[in-house]
């Protein structure tokens, strides 16, 4: 199974698909679409909006997606098997703010 997923560093939801993937002991490709505006825009192309997390398995994308959903696609075809396994982080909680707090005190500069 090839899977490709465009995620954010500091995000509940990127976060929560990270856990699926982890409590199935899935290989992954991270893109990160926070830092790199090039992947976003991949991301925005294939999936035809701006939400994230999408994630790509076997071609197929599952856009604006919650950890749950992933295992959810993954349990109903049959991608995984039911293990008992508790996800290690929250897999439908969103984002905030307090992974971005330490940069609100820096100065930045517009020119």
């Amino acid at each position: 199974m090839h899977i490709r997923a465009y995620l954010k560093p500091h995000c509940g939801w990127s976060n929560g698909v990270r856990a699926i993937f982890r409590k199935y002991d899935l290989p992954y490709e991270d893109v990160d679409i926070f830092n790199q505006r090039d992947r976003y825009e991949e991301m925005v192309q294939k999936s035809g909006q701006t939400k994230s997390p999408c994630v790509e398995i076997d071609g197929v994308l599952l856009a604006d997606v919650s950890g749950e959903e992933v295992e959810n696609y993954l349990l109903s075809n049959h991608l995984v098997e039911p293990n008992g396994l508790t996800p290690d982080a929250p897999i439908a909680a969103g984002c905030t703010a307090a992974p971005l707090a330490p940069l609100a005190t820096q100065t930045m500069r517009f020119f």
